[in-house]
């Protein structure tokens, strides 16, 4: 039978995992391209050939997602396999339907061809979207294990927005490490929160070869640690997976891919942020659970902030800097520090827009509902100094960063500025530690 053509359509994430675990090898198939979306400047490199193994001795090329039409007819191309995430039902089947019109077939994988099974105990956190508080989840866990004895090493939904043969894998353990791995700000506002609480924590692009240098950490391991994103499946089997929910975003657990998939496969629901949405969100995100997911358990949380300075924004007309794909695919108006800034006093929140600097207006451009808040993009150093300028320029007396890094360590901000941290606070039972405790019990970690 001939080989068919394929192309693996993605956002430099999932795509390379679906390629790794089910295509690289396979002679039935060729990959003769991915496409790219999301991702600035990721288009016209390759997947290069250390990484893509010995039937493409010469690497894939990487093209822009709207080269597909003619990309299709020009390649042969039989299967396009779609593999990114956080993304509408109607976003996915327009795709499918740009793919079916070029005269190719749309393929969706699931977990049973790209899940990779550890030898060690692994705990997955996933959600159904973008921004619903997958981090902090992670953080809970982790800080509840590592309180029991138990030497907890995260692995990291991937991000390699850099030179890809270089990331196969990433271990970080101390914040010189996401300097020692040219970090974005995307990237350090995953792995920073772990560093900086004394657990290790693994990315990059070759999950197998990640997750089994994970195993054998230096430091020890006793749990993995899977740490989603966006609202993408597990790429381990997991023994205990747990999804987020937001009910600031009711229903998007049903019409998002494939955030509808993590919530139905889960063993726990959290229904997060339940402090500061209203009554009638939490019960549409709680009937849905109920309708797909009848057996999981359903864990009531809060996502508390605290800042370092409150009084750098009281009475103050703020600019808030929020988690940039939170506010951009994640579609969500508000952050951590709009919410904490109006908490804290602010007499009003400023609008960046009229002082966008640089490339940072594509990304409004793009995605114009953000609003009146400040996307913390950084994927290269150019946005960064566009982050920067816009910040300095913006006409307003305080700056309140609600990104979960530090953006005063890697950027200079010259007017007076305070962090705000967002922690997972469970109200009542069934809660995380009960859950975890019967997990160790089951797998004789204690």
């Amino acid at each position: 039978m001939a080989k068919k053509n394929v192309i693996i359509i993605g956002a430099a994430g999932r795509d390379f995992h679906n390629f790794n675990t089910f295509y690289r090898n396979k002679k039935d198939y060729n990959v003769v391209a991915f496409t790219a979306t999301q991702i600035p400047d990721i288009e016209g490199r390759k997947y290069p050939a250390e990484l893509a193994g010995k039937l493409y001795p010469k690497g894939i090329p990487i093209y822009a997602e709207d080269d597909l039409p003619k990309l299709i007819p020009e390649l042969d191309v039989d299967d396009c396999v779609f593999s990114y995430s956080d993304v509408s039902y109607q976003h996915v089947l327009s795709v499918g339907a740009i793919v079916g019109a070029a005269g190719a077939s749309f393929v969706l994988l699931g977990p049973k061809h790209t899940q990779i099974k550890s030898k060690k105990p692994v705990i997955s956190v996933g959600a159904t979207r973008t921004g619903c508080g997958k981090s902090q989840t992670s953080r809970r866990i982790i800080e509840i294990l590592m309180a029991k004895g138990l030497k907890v090493v995260a692995i990291r939904h991937p991000m390699p927005y850099g030179d890809i043969a270089t990331q196969k894998v990433q271990r970080f353990a101390k914040i010189s490490d996401l300097k020692k791995h040219k970090c974005t700000i995307e990237e350090m506002e995953e792995y920073e929160p772990h560093v900086v609480r004394g657990n290790v924590i693994y990315a990059g692009v070759d999950y197998e070869a990640i997750v089994r240098a994970a195993e054998k950490d230096p430091d020890g391991c006793d749990v993995i640690l899977w740490d989603g994103g966006n609202n993408d499946f597990p790429f381990y089997k997991s023994d205990l997976h747990l999804t987020v929910v937001d009910p600031h975003r009711p229903g998007h657990e049903l019409t998002y891919y494939p955030g509808e998939i993590t919530l139905r496969i889960s063993d726990v629901a959290v229904i997060n942020k339940m402090d500061s949405a209203d009554a009638a969100g939490i019960q549409t995100v709680r009937e849905n659970i109920a309708a797909v997911n009848p057996n999981a358990v359903v864990v009531d949380a809060t996502s508390t902030l605290v800042m370092d300075d409150p009084s750098v924004v009281r009475g103050k007309q703020v600019l808030a800097v929020e988690d940039g794909p939170t506010l951009t695919h994640g579609e969500m108006k508000i952050g951590a520090g709009v919410v904490a800034a109006q908490k804290f006093g602010a007499a009003g929140i400023v609008d960046p827009r009229p002082y966008i600097a640089g490339r940072l207006k594509e990304t409004f451009e793009i995605y114009p509902e953000i609003g009146a808040v400040l996307p913390a993009m950084g994927y290269g150093k150019q946005q960064l100094k566009d982050l920067e300028t816009t910040i300095n320029n913006t006409d307003c007396d305080a700056v309140v960063i609600g990104t979960p890094i530090d953006l005063g360590r890697i950027i200079k901000i010259k007017k007076p500025h305070t962090r705000v941290y967002y922690n997972l606070q469970e109200i009542g039972s069934p809660n995380l530690e009960e859950l975890l405790d019967d997990f160790g019990k089951k797998h004789k970690l204690f």
